[in-house]
C-alpha cells in the first residue's frame, strides 16, 4: 500500500473529529508551486488561459483543500485541482457535500474565499462596499472568528515547513495531491495519530 493510500478519507477524518470532541474545524486551501503544465482552459471572461496558473499566488501550482483541527494539525487533504480553481469551487467539489450533514454538530471556520459555502461554514462578514462600516457586533464576531481560524490555518505551514519537497515540485501537477497526502500520512505518524 502506498503512502497516499494510507491517508484518511474525508468521512474518516470527520468521524474522528466528532469522536475526539473537537469544537470546530478549519477549512483552508493552499496552492502548491509547481512547474508549468500547458493545459489550457477558458476563463470566466471567455479568454484562453493556462489552467495551472493561479492568480492567488501569481504563479503555477495546484490547489489542495484541507481540514484542520483547531490546534492546526491537518486531518485531511483533498485531491489537487488546477491552480486557477478558486477555493470555494474546489471546496464544492471535494469538501462541502460531506460537511453539510454535520453542520449542527461540527462547525467549520473558513476565510472570505469561501463566501457562499453555505450552512455550517462560518466566514467573516464582508466590509460594506457603500462606505459604511461594519457594526461593532459584526467586527467583534470577525475578530473572534479570525483568532480561532488562524491557529487552524497553521496546518499547511506545518506540512510545507516539515516536508520541503512541497515548497516547489517538478512533478506533474496532477500528482501534487498524492504528494501532499503522503506528507499528511508522515505527519500523522510523527504526531502519533497513526502507528
Amino acid at each position: 500500500m502506498s503512502w497516499p493510500d494510507q491517508a484518511p478519507d474525508l468521512h474518516e477524518a470527520l468521524e474522528r473529529a466528532v469522536a475526539d470532541g473537537w469544537p470546530h474545524l478549519v477549512l483552508d486551501g493552499k496552492v502548491f508551486a509547481t512547474d508549468r503544465c500547458r493545459i489550457t482552459t477558458t476563463s470566466v471572461q471567455g479568454q484562453t488561459i493556462d489552467a495551472w496558473y493561479s492568480g492567488k499566488t501569481g504563479g503555477f501550482g495546484g490547489n489542495v483543500q484541507g481540514l484542520a483541527r483547531p490546534d492546526g494539525l491537518l486531518l485531511w487533504t483533498s485531491p489537487v485541482e488546477p491552480g486557477g480553481v478558486v477555493d470555494i469551487e474546489a471546496a464544492r467539489r471535494h469538501v462541502l457535500p460531506a460537511l453539510y450533514p454535520l453542520a449542527g454538530v461540527l462547525p467549520v471556520l473558513a476565510d472570505p474565499g469561501y463566501q457562499g459555502a453555505g450552512h455550517g461554514v462560518i466566514i467573516p462578514f464582508a466590509q460594506p462596499t457603500d462606505g459604511n462600516v461594519l457594526s461593532h457586533t459584526n467586527r467583534t464576531r470577525n475578530a473572534l472568528q479570525r483568532s480561532l481560524r488562524c491557529l487552524g490555518e497553521r496546518g499547511f505551514v506545518l506540512l510545507v515547513e516539515r516536508w520541503t519537497a512541497l515548497k516547489h515540485t517538478s512533478l506533474s501537477p496532477g500528482r501534487l495531491g498524492d504528494l501532499v497526502a503522503a506528507a499528511l500520512v508522515l505527519t500523522h505518524f510523527e504526531h502519533r495519530m497513526i502507528s
